[in-house]
């Protein structure tokens, strides 16, 4: 059995910063989307990016298929909601590379570096939609 972690960021309300909220430990995919449910009805959320972990050559592993299975699971759960994906190559090791330009000692960056990673994800995507 896989776990995954989940970072989580939000927006502001008019879609031009990213700020990190928390990491899901993901116990099971029942606890998460619970408390997913949480957040989306907290903060009104109407789209939710997810980030596709592909290697670095751009092929699938079994970590892209265990996020395109959840991202069916939020689907079902959250039809009213849009779904996005994001390319989410190198984000951690970008994450990694600002707690340790800010100095971040080792057990704090695990604590953060999922929620840390979810935001340049919601950047990137943010930067994408607000080009149009």
């Amino acid at each position: 059995m896989v776990m995954l972690e989940f970072g989580l960021a939000v927006s502001d309300e008019l879609g031009i910063t990213a700020q990190g909220l928390k990491t899901i430990e993901n116990v099971s995919d029942r606890q998460v989307l619970k408390e997913l449910a949480t957040i989306i009805e907290q903060y009104n959320i109407d789209i939710i990016v997810i980030g596709m972990p592909y290697h670095l050559d751009g092929g699938e592993n079994e970590r892209t298929k265990l996020t395109q299975n959840f991202i069916h699971k939020l689907k079902c759960k959250f039809n009213q909601i849009t779904i996005e994906t994001v390319d989410e190559r190198l984000t951690t090791v970008e994450a990694h590379r600002t707690m340790n330009f800010l100095d971040i000692n080792k057990k704090k960056k695990k604590e953060i570096v999922d929620t840390l990673a979810a935001v340049y994800i919601l950047e990137i995507f943010l930067k994408k939609i607000n080009k149009n």
